[in-house]
């Protein structure tokens, strides 16, 4: 697998929950220097970013999430993580990472984020 996603579910408003994200070492074996960050698609929506980090470690936001959601990594355990605060069911969603590498995009398989009123 090369990337693999964990975390989601089922959270109340205004509640927290915390996704993680491993990636292939045989594929990405200098993550510090790749562009990845998280992505979501709502039902009947298009996909959009949530939170990246560029190729230099810059963080970007989609205007909907900043101040709420917070993107991390450790680079020595290729992983990428997305903490998700004061939840909306606006939020809900299947959130997938992302990863460049070679000018590839390659995807995670997409967990599940259900945000109840």
């Amino acid at each position: 697998v090369q990337l693999q996603a964990s975390g989601g579910g089922v959270v109340q408003a205004g509640g927290s929950s915390r996704l993680s994200c491993a990636a292939s070492r045989s594929i990405f074996s200098d993550f510090s220097n790749n562009a990845k960050g998280w992505y979501r698609q709502a039902p009947g929506k298009e996909r959009e970013l949530v939170a990246a980090f560029t190729k230099t470690g810059e963080t970007r936001y989609g205007d909907s999430v900043r101040g709420r959601f917070t993107i991390s990594g450790d680079n020595a355990e290729n992983t990428i993580y997305l903490q998700m605060n004061a939840l909306v069911p606006e939020d809900t969603a299947v959130y997938f990472c992302a990863c460049n590498q070679d000018g590839l995009t390659y995807w995670g398989q997409g967990t599940q984020v259900t945000v109840s009123s």
